[in-house]
């Protein structure tokens, strides 16, 4: 049975903790500060975590009653993320970032001490069958920190039956919460077309192949692969974002570069995209003498796709935290990436939201220079770690029931 360890988990801690990551911001894959005080935060509670996964990653084993690094018994991850964003700061409260270009715009300092808070919970009444492995990840912020940490043996080292995420939802008011089964966050590819003409003068265009008209010309016709090529019911977002070309007015350059980002809830879609921009921006140059490559990031982000089950018990447990009317369990999609997907492809488990607004409104956006995380999700996300975690060891504990046979 499930019991409320509150008087363990100390709010005034934690919410310190959190503005002190906020003020001192990492960026990807420099998270050194922010694993120091991770680290000693859990060897406080007693807690020593492994350190040096994916470069700056930590994981911090909390063994039940009777279980050990040896015998850990039925195990769940519960990840969190730790790295800011390369962002100036526009707030002026006591802990705005100190550190100029950087900002946790993305809330990962609230996910830190949400369970850093769980910590608190699991560590003070060990009660339970199995062991609960926390995941403190770097660079989920365009560094893929989470395949990182799997490349360098988390599941080999620490075996999960189940890893669960939870991320902060400015567009949620704080006090609801939203999972759903199957994709929740859309793949992130980030492209670039490498468009190559002739140049030359510019009062004398016809002696060159200007890659600037050509790049112009396919932009255009990208969008077509939305509008008209994909189901209007498979959600899918093709965007190009940065156009590079040309070093002065009265030249016409050699070649123009086109950046963008796909998003897709399947990899098929994805697919889709991929060949067809290869095959316009391709036609395209060709018909005007140019050539055009494209050359796709290998960073990019899979969808994040909740398995049935794990996303069904998410959902049980946010209804008991916050009730029936504020625990949105079919939320839609959001095509914006998350790097659990790669997590989610190889362990079961379930990514799920935590409303970040504020007096029963939406908050400021994610990667807003105005973002805050909201402090008072650091009790509600660490108790519904708590509480999750001794549910999913407490059904494994649970025998399988057999059911009965007639005889013929």
């Amino acid at each position: 049975m499930y019991l409320d360890q509150d008087s363990a988990l100390h709010i005034n801690q934690l919410t310190a903790f959190r503005r002190d990551l906020h003020r001192y911001p990492e960026l990807k894959y420099q998270e050194s500060r922010t694993a120091d005080k991770i680290a000693a935060f859990l060897e406080a509670l007693g807690i020593t975590p492994v350190r040096g996964l994916g470069q700056t990653g930590l994981v911090a084993s909390i063994h039940g009653q009777g279980r050990s690094a040896e015998n850990p018994g039925p195990a769940i991850g519960l990840r969190a993320d730790m790295d800011a964003l390369p962002l100036q700061e526009v707030n002026r409260f006591e802990h705005a970032s100190q550190n100029e270009g950087r900002m946790h715009a993305c809330g990962h300092d609230g996910h830190t001490a949400m369970l850093l808070g769980a910590a608190q919970l699991l560590a003070s009444e060990r009660q339970f069958d199995g062991t609960v492995h926390l995941i403190f990840q770097p660079a989920e912020e365009g560094g893929a920190g989470a395949k990182a940490m799997m490349d360098e043996g988390l599941f080999e080292r620490f075996p999960c039956q189940a890893v669960f995420a939870l991320h902060n939802w400015p567009s949620l008011p704080q006090g609801q919460m939203g999972v759903r089964v199957g994709p929740i966050m859309a793949s992130g590819m980030m492209f670039e077309l490498v468009v190559r003409g002739k140049g030359g003068h510019a009062a004398m265009p016809h002696t060159t192949i200007d890659p600037i008209h050509v790049a112009c010309a396919i932009v255009g016709q990208l969008q077509t692969l939305v509008s008209r090529g994909t189901d209007p019911l498979d959600s899918a977002v093709l965007t190009i974002g940065k156009i590079e070309a040309g070093t002065s007015a009265n030249i016409i350059p050699d070649e123009a570069r086109i950046l963008g980002t796909c998003r897709t809830l399947t990899k098929a879609t994805q697919q889709f995209l991929i060949e067809g921009i290869e095959r316009i921006a391709g036609h395209i140059a060709q018909a005007h003498g140019a050539t055009a490559e494209l050359i796709i990031n290998s960073t990019g982000y899979p969808s994040t796709v909740n398995h049935r089950q794990e996303a069904l018990l998410m959902g049980e447990v946010m209804r008991e935290m916050v009730g029936e009317a504020n625990a949105h369990t079919d939320v839609l999609p959001a095509m914006t990436a998350e790097d659990f997907g790669f997590m989610l492809e190889e362990v079961p488990g379930a990514y799920g939201w935590i409303g970040n607004g504020a007096a029963g409104q939406p908050g400021i956006a994610l990667h807003n220079p105005a973002y805050d995380f909201n402090d008072a999700n650091l009790s509600l996300g660490a108790r519904f770690w708590d509480r999750l975690a001794r549910r999913w060891l407490l059904e494994q504990a649970r025998p399988l029931s057999t059911p009965s046979m007639s005889l013929p």
